[in-house]
């Protein structure tokens, strides 16, 4: 199990709604350890969050781009030369012939 600590949110939809949000986290573990990440997330039109074990279903690729777009507004993102020297970045590597 794990603790989460919502550090930023953005969300869309209204006040007294449903809204889908996208947070930046740390993930506490029993274990004594922590990560931290991004998660989507729905809150309840009373302001609560949806308990859904971590998964929520976001409903076109347009609302996500405009959560992650909020949240680059809002300063979340780095350069990359700035991230702590403990984050991991994926390899991307790309086939010569784009594939």
């Amino acid at each position: 199990m794990a603790h989460v600590l919502i550090h930023h949110e953005v969300s869309v939809g209204g006040a007294g709604k449903w809204k889908l949000c996208f947070q930046y986290c740390t993930y506490m573990y029993d274990r004594g350890t922590s990560q931290r990440g991004y998660r989507f997330m729905y809150r309840k039109p009373n302001g609560h969050l949806q308990g859904a074990r971590g998964q929520a279903r976001i409903p076109d690729s347009a609302v996500m781009l405009r959560l992650m777009s909020k949240a680059a507004a809002a300063g979340w993102f780095g350069k990359v030369d700035e991230l702590p020297p403990t984050v991991e970045l994926p390899q991307v590597t790309e086939s010569p012939t784009g594939e």
